[in-house]
C-alpha cells in the first residue's frame, strides 16, 4: 500500500489551507496541527505538520510536537486493560471483582435527573466501565452533573484523584449509555490489580515493546520542550491562547509530585502523534507490532475490541451531547452521522462508527476523539488508520472536524485509485 505523489501534494495542501494566516479570525482556521496517516505494515503513508506551535509562538508545529491527547487515552487504557482480560487477571463480566478492587463503587449513589439520589441496584463490571454503560458521566457534559458539583465544582483535569472519586453516577449500571469516567474507573481497576500506577504499566506492557519513546502521562523534560500550545475559539471564531487543560502531569517535578499526580485512563497521555499512529498499526495488524515484531494483544482479542458490546442501544450517539461547560465544549446533535443513520456501536473503549459512503471508511472501522479537538480511526478492513492533531478548546470545533474530514476522504479517494 501507498500513496502517490499526486495524493501526498493533495493531503498537505488540504492540511496547510487550514493553518491560519496571521490575524485571521477565520472559523476555518487553526494555528497548527500535525496529521499523520499508516499502513498496517507501520508504514507512514502521509505524515506532515504545519503552522506554528501556538498563536502566541514562533515556533513552528513539527511533527516532533507533542499533544495532549485528552480521550484518545482511552483507547491505549483499554488495551491495558485487555492484556489482563487475556491473562486471565481481569475478567469482563465480574461485578464482584470491580467491587472487591474499588470499594468505593459498592455503596456509590445514583444522582437522578431532579437532582435527588437513589441507591444503585446493579453491580459495575470492567465492561460497564469500557463501554461507558456503568453509569458514569462528565460535568462538562452533563448539566444535571454540573449543577449537583456546584458551588464548588468538579474538575476531571485537576491530576487528582479525589476529584474522580466524588463523582457519582448518572443512570442505573448497564441500563444505558452516556460518555463519562468510567475509563478512569478501569485504569483503577488495573492499578490495583497489578500494584502499578497505570502509566508505569503503559511504559512496561505497551510503549516498550513497541518502541515509543514519546508516550507517557509524565511527559519528560524533552516532551515539554516541545508541547503544543492550548488555545481557546471565542464566540467570534477568534482564537486566544489558554492555560493548559491538564497542568499537574506538567508541573510535577519531585518524585512524590509525580507519584501524587493521578493516571487518568479515560485522559491522561500526551504524546507524538507518529508514535500513536504506532499503536493504530497494531490494531490493524492484528495486535502484532509490525515494526518491532512484538505482540501486545492477540488477534481474537483485537477483533472483540471491534465488535459492538451494547446492541441493546442502536442509537446511543443519536442523544447528542450539551454544552454543559461551553468552555470546553461546544453542543452536538451526534457523536458521528452515517447517511442513512443505521445502528451504531461502540467497542472496547472506542466507537464504531459502520461504513460511512462519505469519506469511503469500512464497517470494520474503530474512532474516537480528545477533548482539544484530536480525532483518530483505524480501519480493519482497509488497513489504513489515521490521526489529525490540534490543541483547541472547546470540543467539536468545525475547522478541525472540517480538517478530519477531508483528510479521511481524500485517503480513500487515492487509495481506491491505487488500487484500480
Amino acid at each position: 500500500m501507498g500513496l502517490s505523489e499526486a495524493a501526498i501534494s493533495e493531503l498537505r495542501s488540504i492540511v496547510e489551507q487550514t493553518i491560519a494566516t496571521s490575524g485571521a479570525s477565520n472559523a476555518y482556521h487553526v494555528p497548527g496541527t500535525a496529521v499523520v496517516v499508516v499502513d498496517k505494515e507501520g508504514n507512514e503513508l502521509f505524515a506532515h505538520a504545519a503552522g506554528k506551535r501556538g498563536v502566541v509562538s514562533k515556533k513552528p508545529m513539527t511533527l516532533d510536537s507533542i499533544f495532549y491527547l485528552a480521550s484518545c487515552t482511552k483507547m491505549v487504557t483499554g488495551l491495558a486493560c485487555m492484556q489482563l482480560v487475556e491473562k486471565g487477571e481481569l475478567r469482563l463480566d465480574d461485578a464482584a471483582q470491580v467491587a472487591e478492587l474499588c470499594p468505593e463503587l459498592k455503596d456509590i449513589k445514583v444522582l437522578k435527573d431532579d437532582g435527588t439520589f437513589e441507591e444503585k441496584r446493579n453491580g459495575i463490571t470492567l465492561k460497564m466501565l469500557l463501554t461507558h454503560t456503568a453509569g458514569f458521566a462528565y460535568s462538562f457534559f452533563d448539566e444535571t452533573l454540573r449543577d449537583w458539583s456546584l458551588p464548588i465544582g468538579i474538575d476531571e483535569f485537576s491530576g487528582d484523584i479525589k476529584d474522580m472519586l466524588r463523582i457519582p453516577l448518572r443512570f442505573q449500571p448497564g441500563e444505558k449509555w452516556q460518555y463519562g469516567i468510567g475509563i478512569d474507573w478501569a485504569g483503577i481497576v488495573l492499578e490495583r490489580k497489578t500494584g502499578l500506577s497505570l502509566n508505569e504499566y503503559i511504559q512496561k506492557n505497551i510503549c516498550q515493546p513497541l518502541g515509543l519513546e514519546n508516550v507517557n502521562m509524565i511527559p519528560t523534560q524533552s516532551m515539554k520542550d516541545n508541547l503544543a500550545y492550548m488555545h481557546h475559539r471565542q464566540h467570534d471564531s477568534k482564537l486566544i491562547p489558554r492555560d493548559h487543560l491538564l497542568r499537574r502531569p506538567l508541573t510535577a517535578s519531585t518524585p512524590a509530585e509525580v507519584a501524587d499526580t493521578f493516571n487518568s485512563g479515560g485522559a491522561g497521555l500526551f504524546a507524538k502523534p507518529q508514535e500513536y499512529t504506532r499503536i493504530l498499526a497494531v490494531l490493524l495488524n492484528d495486535g502484532t507490532c509490525p515494526k518491532t515484531g512484538a505482540t501486545i494483544l492477540q488477534k481474537s482479542t483485537v477483533e472483540q475490541m471491534f465488535t459492538n458490546q451494547i446492541p441493546e442501544f442502536p442509537d446511543f450517539g443519536r442523544q447528542g451531547i450539551s454544552a454543559a461547560k461551553p468552555d470546553l465544549t461546544n453542543a452536538t446533535p451526534t457523536l458521528y452521522h452515517v447517511p442513512g443513520n443505521p445502528p451504531q456501536g461502540w467497542g472496547l473503549t472506542f466507537m464504531l462508527s459502520g461504513a460511512n459512503p462519505l469519506t469511503g471508511r469500512s464497517d470494520k472501522t474503530g474512532f474516537w476523539a480528545g477533548l482539544p479537538n484530536l480525532y483518530w480511526w483505524a480501519d480493519r478492513e482497509h488497513g489504513v488508520a489515521g490521526m489529525v492533531c490540534t490543541q483547541i478548546l472547546p470540543a467539536f470545533d468545525p475547522a478541525v472536524l472540517g480538517l478530519w474530514a477531508r483528510v479521511e476522504a481524500a485517503v480513500y479517494k487515492h487509495l481506491k485509485l491505487a488500487k484500480a
